[in-house]
This record gives C-alpha cells, sequence and structure tokens, in this order.
C-alpha cells in the first residue's frame, strides 16, 4: 500500500472496469494527482471519463487494480467504510445542484457534517460562505436562488468537510456561460489560495482550460495528457478523437 503520508491526493494504479457484456469502461488506467492541483477529464461519449471519476471517488468499484485517497486504498473497503471515507474526505460536485429544497442555504452547506455526526466548525463555514459570495443568503431556501447561487451553495457543501479531493462532475453544464464563468472561477481560487485538490469532468474544452492539468480519455484509456491546456488545443484533440 501507498504510505499515508503523501503529497498525492488520488490515485490509480491500474485499474479497469469491464461492465456485463465484456464492455471496457476503463483499460488499465494509473493516475497521480498532486494535492492541490486542478485536473480536467475530457473525452468523447463512452470514453470512460464519467467512470474513472466514479471509481477514483469510491462510488464504484474497479474489477482490477487499486485506488487510493491520500494514500488510504478505498478499492478493498466494503460500502460502509466508502461511505464514511467519502463522508469525510471526498466532496461532490454535480451539474444538478442535488439541494434539498426544505433546507436554508446554511443547512445545505452543513448537512455532510451533520450525517458524519460532526459538529459545524464555523469559523470554516463562515469562510466558505464568504468565499462562495453567500453570507446575505443563507436563511434562504434553494428556490429563492439563481442556479450559479444554487451551484455555489454545492460548491461550498462540497467542502464543508475539508476534503482531500473535490470532484466536480460537469459543474457547469446546467449554467449560463457568465454564471459559468463565475463558477469556474472560484474553483481556480479555490485550487489557487485554498490549496483544494479538484478533478472536474466536462466536456467542455473551455472549461477544461481553467485546470493545470487536461486529460482526455478514448476508449477507456488515457489518450492524451496536457499541461495548462488551451481551449483550442483540446477542442481540436476531442474532434480528432470523434472522428478517427
Amino acid at each position: 500500500m501507498i504510505p499515508t503520508l503523501t503529497t498525492t491526493a488520488v490515485t490509480l494504479e491500474h485499474v479497469s472496469k469491464i461492465y456485463p457484456g465484456g464492455v471496457h469502461a476503463l483499460n488499465d488506467v494509473s493516475l497521480a494527482v498532486e494535492a492541490g492541483t486542478f485536473l480536467a477529464v475530457m473525452g468523447p461519449s463512452g470514453s470512460g471519463k464519467s467512470t474513472l471519476m466514479h471509481c477514483a471517488a469510491g462510488l464504484d468499484t474497479p474489477s482490477s487494480g487499486k485506488t487510493f485517497i491520500e494514500g488510504t486504498e478505498i478499492s478493498h473497503l466494503n460500502e460502509t467504510k466508502r461511505t464514511i471515507l467519502r463522508r469525510g474526505r471526498v466532496g461532490f460536485i454535480f451539474q444538478q445542484y442535488n439541494l434539498l429544497p426544505s433546507l436554508s442555504v446554511a443547512d445545505n452547506i452543513t448537512l455532510p457534517l451533520r450525517l458524519a455526526g460532526v459538529a459545524p466548525d464555523h469559523a470554516w463555514v463562515r469562510t466558505l460562505v464568504e468565499r462562495v459570495g453567500l453570507a446575505d443568503r443563507l436563511h434562504r431556501r434553494p428556490s429563492e436562488l439563481s442556479g450559479g447561487q444554487q451551484q455555489r451553495v454545492a460548491v461550498a457543501r462540497a467542502l464543508v468537510t475539508r476534503p482531500a479531493v473535490v470532484f466536480a462532475d460537469e459543474p457547469t453544464g446546467a449554467l449560463d456561460l457568465r454564471t459559468a464563468r463565475e463558477v469556474l472561477d472560484l474553483l481556480r481560487t479555490l485550487v489557487d489560495e485554498l490549496g483544494q485538490t479538484v478533478v472536474m469532468v466536462t466536456h467542455d474544452p473551455g472549461a477544461a482550460a481553467r485546470a493545470d492539468l487536461a486529460l482526455v480519455m478514448a476508449d477507456g484509456r488515457i489518450a492524451d495528457s496536457i499541461p495548462h491546456p488551451a481551449a483550442a488545443v483540446l477542442a481540436r484533440r476531442l474532434t480528432e478523437l470523434e472522428t478517427e
């Protein structure tokens, strides 16, 4: 097992995922995500990008290989233990905000702590709501917020447990261009100023260009690894893969 003391937030070692019928969603993928970095994962439909995220986050188990969060192997854990680890060490942001409509903004943000039976760190919660620009909306319900504001609540909720890594699955897919840029600016700031590790799955080359590194998936493998990616380069590479 990889030692616990590590600067690697997420590690995959020769991970494969085979679904019934022999479909190889992932094929011998190895990956190390350094702590405090922003990684984007792209690829055509069916390339394996979502499966990679699900295995890396402990939402699914690989058919073979190992996955680690901060040096702790999670691929061998049963579902109960994986759930406990995810609550404390992994944050999630989805395209649909998945907020509870009956709860206030404040209660939605602190929900992961209540589920884990942990008292909120009020200073940290205050820092988060100020960072995401929601300090004056804590008592509102999700229905009283714009889409961008709801996604900001989801970002704060993902960070409230101080996770080792935040996985963002198409976090700007339901937003208009201006609001999407604001959310991406927020994620970039969290990486640069708070040292948060972010792994984002996206189909948008412009969004992926905000990352430190972009992986381009094809046929269950990593086809390209592009540091400091440019949107035009990513768009061209995706077009090439889709026409091969």
